[in-house]
C-alpha cells in the first residue's frame, strides 16, 4: 500500500476547506456527514455554500489566506478551481503543518478521498490510490447492496448498550453474546422492521446475563423478483437472498436473480402454471412454514411484486397461524417496469388520473369476463396473464362500449433482454398477439376515454329519455 487507510477524528476539530464554488461545495458535502467544525476560505460563496453559512451549518472566512488559516486544523481541502491558486494554497497549508487533500491533483495530496458507504456509525472507505475512482464507485454500489440501510441504527443501539452488557454479561459470554446480536434474532427482528422487538431481546438478554443458549426461530420473507431484470431488485431483496437458507421461486423468477443469493442456499422450484399447478398454493404455504419453524430463514420469491397478484394472502396467513415471523419486501411490478420502458407515464393530467391492474384470470385458473367493471372513464387499464383470454377481453370492452380502434399496447416480458412491446386496437388485438408469435409474459395496456359511456349507462340514460 501507497496509502495507509485511517479514519480522522472530527469531534471539537475544524477542518479548512479553502475555495467558494463547486469544487468546494462537493468537499463541504461529504464533511457535513461528520460533525466537524467546517470553515469556508474563500472571497465569495457560490448560493449551496451561502446558505450553509446562513444556517450556521459552516463558517465563511473571508480576507488574505495565511499558515494561521489552516493551523490547528485536522485537515484542509484546497478547491478552488483554478489549479496555480491551488497549489499556492497547498504550499501555505503546509506550511502550518496540517495533512492536505488538493482537488484533482493527487502529487499534492497527503490525503485522498474515499468512496464512502454510511451507516453511521458504520462507516466503509473505498479508495483505489486515486489510480480507479469509477472503479471504487463501482464497489460503493455493491457494498450499498450487501449492507442493511438500517445497520447504523442497529449499531448505535449497541453501542449504547455496552455498558449494560459489561455490568451484567461475563466477560467470557461477550464474544458469543455480540456474535448472537448481529447474527441472530435480535438484528433479524431490527431488520425486518420491529426495533422494539429487537432491542426488547437484547436487553432481556442482557438481564439474564447473556445470549439464549439457542437461536433457531426461522423466518420467511416475501421478496418481489422485479419484472426480470436483476439489478431491478431492491437493496432489501438482495440482502435477504443472501442470507436465505432455502429459496422457494416461481417459474417467472429470471434465474439471474437467483444468482444473487448465498451459494448454498437450497433452491426449491415451486412453479405454477395456469391451467397446470404442480404444486398447489395450499402445498406451497405448507412447506414454507414448515422450514421456517424448523429454524431456516425462508425465502419466498415471487415475480413483480408479492403484493400484487402474488397470492401473498394465503402465506402471510399461513405463517401467522404458525406464529412464524413474516416479512413483506415490496418489488417492482411489470406494469411500472413496462411505463418505464415505454416512457410512458400510467397517469397523465387530463388523460388518465386513474390507474386500474387487473387479471385475465381469477382464483384456481378461471377466466375473469368482468374487465369492464375497471373500464372506467380516464383510467389506464392493465390487465395481467391476459394473452390467452385477448379475444374474449376485446370482445367484452367493444361491447361494453369502448371503440373497436381504441389504441392497445402490448408490452411482453418487459426489463428482460428480449423484451418487445407493439401497438395494435381493441378489434385487431388477439390476431396481432397470436401474428407476433408472442410466448412470454405479456400485459394489455389501454387508456379509456375519459368521455367513455359504458353500454349499462346507455340503456340508462335510453330508458330515463323514454320515461
Amino acid at each position: 500500500m501507497k496509502s495507509f487507510p485511517m479514519f480522522i477524528r472530527t469531534t471539537g476539530r475544524r477542518v479548512v476547506v479553502a475555495g467558494g464554488w463547486e469544487q468546494a461545495a462537493q468537499k463541504t458535502r461529504l464533511l457535513l456527514k461528520t460533525d466537524a467544525q467546517i470553515e469556508v476560505l474563500a472571497p465569495d460563496l457560490d448560493d449551496e455554500l451561502a446558505a450553509l453559512a446562513a444556517e450556521g451549518k459552516i463558517t465563511h472566512v473571508t480576507g488574505p489566506i495565511t499558515a494561521d488559516s489552516f493551523a490547528g486544523a485536522a485537515m484542509g481541502f484546497i478547491a478552488t478551481g483554478c489549479p496555480g491558486l491551488d497549489a499556492s494554497l497547498h504550499a501555505i497549508a503546509k506550511e502550518a503543518g496540517i495533512a492536505v487533500n488538493v482537488v484533482d491533483q493527487p502529487d499534492l495530496c497527503d490525503l485522498t478521498t474515499p468512496s464512502i458507504v454510511d451507516r453511521d456509525p458504520v462507516v466503509v472507505a473505498i479508495g483505489t490510490e486515486g489510480t480507479a475512482p469509477v472503479l471504487a464507485r463501482r464497489i460503493k454500489t455493491e457494498m450499498e447492496q450487501a449492507l442493511s440501510p438500517s445497520l447504523g441504527n442497529f449499531a448505535a443501539l449497541a453501542g449504547r448498550l455496552r455498558p449494560a452488557v459489561a455490568g451484567r454479561v461475563p466477560q467470557e459470554g461477550r464474544r458469543a453474546f455480540w456474535a448472537w446480536a448481529f447474527k441472530g434474532a435480535p438484528w433479524e427482528a431490527h431488520k425486518r422492521g420491529a426495533e422494539r422487538e429487537g432491542a426488547k431481546l437484547l436487553k432481556d438478554a442482557i438481564e439474564m446475563g447473556g445470549a439464549p443458549k439457542t437461536d433457531t426461530k426461522g423466518s420467511i420473507a416475501l421478496v418481489g423478483a422485479g419484472p426480470g431484470a436483476r439489478d431491478l431488485l431492491t437493496l432489501r431483496a438482495v440482502e435477504r437472498l443472501q442470507e436465505a437458507d432455502v429459496i422457494f421461486y416461481d417459474r417467472l423468477v429470471d434465474p439471474q436473480v437467483l444468482e444473487l443469493a448465498r451459494r448454498d442456499a437450497e433452491r426449491v422450484f415451486v412453479g405454477k402454471v395456469v391451467g397446470a399447478h404442480a404444486w398447489p398454493q395450499d402445498r406451497i404455504s405448507e412447506v414454507i412454514v414448515a422450514a421456517a419453524k424448523q429454524g431456516q430463514k425462508v425465502v419466498r420469491l415471487k415475480s413483480g411484486d408479492p403484493m400484487i397478484f402474488g397470492r401473498a394472502a394465503e402465506e402471510i396467513e399461513a405463517a401467522k397461524a404458525a406464529d412464524v415471523a413474516i416479512e413483506i419486501v415490496p418489488g417492482v411490478t411489470a406494469a411500472i417496469a413496462a411505463s418505464a420502458m415505454l416512457q410512458t407515464p400510467l397517469t397523465e393530467r387530463g388523460e388518465a388520473d386513474a390507474l386500474t391492474l387487473c387479471t385475465g384470470h381469477t382464483k384456481d385458473g378461471a377466466v375473469n369476463t368482468d374487465w369492464v367493471r375497471n373500464a372506467t372513464p380516464g383510467a389506464k387499464l392493465v390487465i395481467y396473464m391476459g394473452m390467452g383470454e385477448a379475444a374474449n377481453i376485446a370482445q367484452h370492452l367493444i361491447n361494453d362500449g369502448l371503440p373497436a380502434n381504441l389504441p392497445v399496447t402490448i408490452a411482453v416480458d418487459v426489463s428482460k433482454s428480449d423484451q418487445q412491446a407493439f401497438d395494435t386496437d381493441l378489434k385487431r388485438m388477439a390476431a396481432a398477439i397470436k401474428d407476433t408469435s408472442v410466448t412470454g409474459c405479456g400485459l394489455i395496456m389501454l387508456t379509456v376515454p375519459k368521455d367513455h359511456v359504458s353500454s349499462r349507462q346507455s340503456e340508462l340514460l335510453r330508458s330515463t329519455s323514454a320515461g
